[in-house]
């Protein structure tokens, strides 16, 4: 992907408005089309076009084929979606990223590794506290959609859908991670995170790709629960924990 350094240059300019608009809404709900885009922001399909051109001239937005639904096929031209670009992230890094990577340096120097990683499990345990209740209520086969349904909520872009063959099982795609910046320096944001991911499902799951180690989505693979032994939920292995270890860089396929 060719670099865009000056695609904030998109969100300023007599539409900065509604052209920051547009680019959010891309950047929390994934892969969208203009029609959406332009039901949502009430816009006209003129006007949500030239937001659009706009954004993927500056590099801060691409398009693409939507991928058909469950393999089926549609006649005519494939649906266009618009999804969010690196330098688009880029663009809506929170001001706050400096100081919370410094924040846990020292966190580090003067607690160590174990403390950044009870500072990251706290993190999550209020995201855990809330949504557990809400995931118990549902059969298991339905929870992966419903933790889908409430990162989004909260932000995360995410989407649920069947792993690829032939493992099986669910697989999870977050499109945004607020905290990506922070986390290509802590993968413990990351592991306490996936951690919390199978308390919630009540099966061991498993990160195939982070965006903070420079993939387009967060991808974590569910295991079926007719797969796991015993009963025993175990802490997965992490993609940054594989790659040290020589495990090389895993695939994804988006959902």
């Amino acid at each position: 992907m060719p670099e865009a350094p000056n695609a904030s240059r998109a969100l300023n300019g007599p539409d900065r408005g509604t052209r920051a608009r547009v680019a959010r809404l891309i950047l929390e709900k994934g892969p969208i089309t203009a029609s959406s885009l332009g039901e949502r922001l009430g816009l006209t399909p003129a006007a949500i076009r030239r937001h659009l051109d706009n954004l993927t001239t500056e590099g801060m937005i691409e398009a693409r084929d939507a991928r058909p639904t469950h393999g089926v096929r549609r006649r005519g031209r494939p649906a266009r979606v618009f999804g969010i670009t690196e330098a688009g992230r880029d663009a809506f890094v929170h001001a706050y990223d400096d100081l919370a990577s410094n924040a846990l340096r020292f966190l580090a120097r003067s607690g160590g590794p174990e403390a950044v990683k009870e500072f990251a499990r706290s993190q999550v345990a209020d995201l855990e506290r809330r949504y557990k209740p809400m995931l118990d209520a549902v059969p298991a086969e339905q929870r992966v959609r419903l933790l889908a349904e409430a990162l989004s909520n909260d932000g995360y872009a995410a989407i649920a859908g069947q792993a690829p063959a032939p493992g099986g099982g669910d697989q999870l795609c977050q499109h945004h991670c607020p905290v990506a910046h922070v986390a290509a320096e802590f993968p413990q944001l990351c592991e306490a995170e996936i951690e919390a991911f199978a308390r919630l499902l009540g099966t061991p799951v498993r990160r195939l790709a982070t965006i903070a180690h420079g993939d387009g989505v967060c991808t974590t693979h569910v295991t079926p629960r007719g797969d796991v032994a015993g009963g025993e939920i175990h802490a997965p292995a992490t993609t940054s924990a594989r790659r040290a270890a020589g495990g090389g860089s895993h695939h994804h396929k988006d959902v």
